[in-house]
């Protein structure tokens, strides 16, 4: 593979799952430093598997499989970050164009960052609709073992829900 083939691939890779990597980042990291950083090793690691991919997984699969592990390396490295911070005094995190914020979307973000590393990766693969093959592939764990997880994580999330005021809404 040539240089600017691989290059041509990491390109579209990077449009088509651009919104993955900020999911993934902003679950992972906590300051604008930190999710820089974290998104620029992602896209190191992506950039250096091109050559190594088989199309033995979709595409998708393949490069999330490598920002959740990327992210899951780089916060064992980071230990200040191992237990985040409250996320209601971030003032940058990473932002998508719409004015509207769902405060219910913001929740769970918050509790999303509260979760395990483990948990936080099922959660992000759960909500962008990852089968539990496809999470079992890209997580390395049994099926069953994922539909355990999904259990206990909805579970606590419904529990934790039932004492969040969601504004009237």
């Amino acid at each position: 593979m040539t240089q600017q083939q691989q290059n041509s691939i990491f390109e579209d890779w990077l449009a088509r799952y651009r919104g993955m990597f900020f999911k993934v980042v902003r679950a992972y990291a906590f300051t604008p430093a930190d999710q820089d950083d974290l998104f620029q090793e992602i896209a190191v690691q992506v950039w250096r598997s091109i050559p190594s991919f088989r199309e033995e997984s979709s595409a998708g699969t393949w490069v999330y499989r490598i920002a959740l592990n990327t992210a899951m390396k780089w916060i064992r490295k980071e230990r200040r970050h191992q237990d985040g911070q409250p996320y209601e005094h971030l003032e940058h995190l990473l932002t998508t164009k719409e004015a509207y914020v769902d405060d219910r979307l913001e929740w769970l973000y918050e509790e999303i960052a509260r979760m395990n590393e483990a948990d936080r990766a099922i959660t992000l693969l759960l909500l962008d609709g990852f089968s539990y093959k496809e999470m079992s592939d890209i997580l390395g764990i049994s099926e069953s073992h994922i539909g355990v997880k999904i259990h206990r994580i909805k579970k606590h999330l419904i529990t934790k829900s039932e004492n969040y005021d969601y504004h009237g809404i």
